[in-house]
């Protein structure tokens, strides 16, 4: 029997995920206009553990973007052990809890330091409506998340996905229609992605994965390496595209396989880092809503369509291709990404 029989095919559930989140979404628009659409917060900060810290960067990227107002997001010990270093005391302010078991300690306990406190109020999103955050705060909860195993890969889709869909209808305009063209594309691309990053690791033998992204896809890319290192116990690293030359760009070598997550908005300058890190001899595969000439140079390409929307709503269509990349490098190590070495569902302290 295959390895990962739990996490496989909820990765392919990911459409029926994003569904079931965006018709969740349109019974709580209550709390969007409580929340995230409150024009009285001054800052919206938006926090997690792991992968969903990741998720809560593209959170707050999108927030910032599509509401035009300041948003930002750390790590949940951040905010209940270090407060006022990573937000100033003036101005209301807003804490989204992210978290898909809901029962995570650090969410928990930030959410908790800020009960209470006059400038304060908080919000959360999960997977779990009977858990502790959500019997602590007013939950977004996306009902189609919930995980058998133990890495994240729906939950973190659907509760992505959910919150920007919640941002675009707070931000009125044409995002609601981008959230819904991605919800409707979601599914095509699953299957071929599923067979790309199969026969890409069958087929080479890398000795390390870089990521790269910027803007809403920096904490994709975060997100992505860690797939990688949870369910293979790859050593990988990621890095904002532009950064990753200065500095970091000295540990590539033959073997590196470098994953570029293509953004329209920096497209030309991110190639540039791609077409310099070939030369130094990585494997060089690029991940856009759609090839060009621009992107001949590349050892592989992987288009995820949905051309017509923003690089934020199109954010979470990169991540089937990299959570299958993560998932067919353990089964090529004979590693069962359901039993991931050292790591449970639930982080407690």
């Amino acid at each position: 029997m295959m390895k990962g029989k739990l996490t496989y095919p909820e990765i392919g559930q990911q459409a029926e995920a994003m569904a079931a989140a965006w018709e969740q979404l349109a019974r709580q628009q209550d709390w969007v206009e409580k929340y995230i659409g409150n024009p009285a917060y001054e800052e919206v900060i938006f926090i997690g553990s792991g992968s969903s810290y990741y998720q809560a960067q593209t959170m707050a990227a999108t927030f910032r973007y599509w509401i035009a107002r300041p948003a930002s997001a750390f790590p949940s010990s951040e905010i209940f052990l270090f407060r006022d270093q990573s937000s100033a005391k003036q101005g209301k302010k807003l804490l989204v809890g992210v978290s898909r078991s809901g029962e995570s300690t650090e969410v928990i306990l930030a959410i908790g330091s800020v009960k209470g406190l006059e400038n304060w109020d908080t919000c959360g999103i999960t997977c779990y409506e009977d858990s502790g955050m959500a019997k602590q705060t007013e939950c977004l909860v996306s009902p189609f998340g919930k995980e058998k195993s133990t890495v994240m890969t729906k939950s973190f889709v659907s509760m992505t996905f959910m919150m920007q869909a919640a941002i675009a209808a707070a931000a009125g305009g044409g995002y609601s229609n981008e959230i819904r063209t991605v919800m409707d594309q979601a599914g095509t691309k699953i299957a071929e992605a599923d067979a790309f990053a199969k026969g890409l690791i069958e087929n080479n033998d890398f000795i390390k994965t870089i990521y790269l992204g910027m803007g809403s896809y920096f904490g994709i890319a975060q997100e992505a390496c860690l797939k990688l290192k949870e369910m293979s116990y790859t050593w990988t690293e990621s890095y904002g595209t532009l950064e990753f030359r200065h500095g970091p760009k000295s540990i590539i070598e033959q073997g590196s396989l470098v994953v570029l997550l293509l953004s329209e908005t920096a497209r030309s300058y991110e190639l540039k880092v791609a077409e310099e890190m070939k030369v130094y001899g990585a494997y060089v595969l690029v991940i856009t809503a759609c090839a060009g000439d621009d992107t001949a140079f590349a050892d592989a390409v992987f288009e995820i369509g949905a051309t017509d929307v923003s690089d934020e709503a199109r954010a979470v269509m990169y991540l089937p291709l990299l959570q299958y990349i993560g998932f067919w490098t353990a089964v090529n190590k004979d590693v069962d990404p359901d039993e991931p070495r050292n790591l449970t569902q639930v982080v407690k302290i």
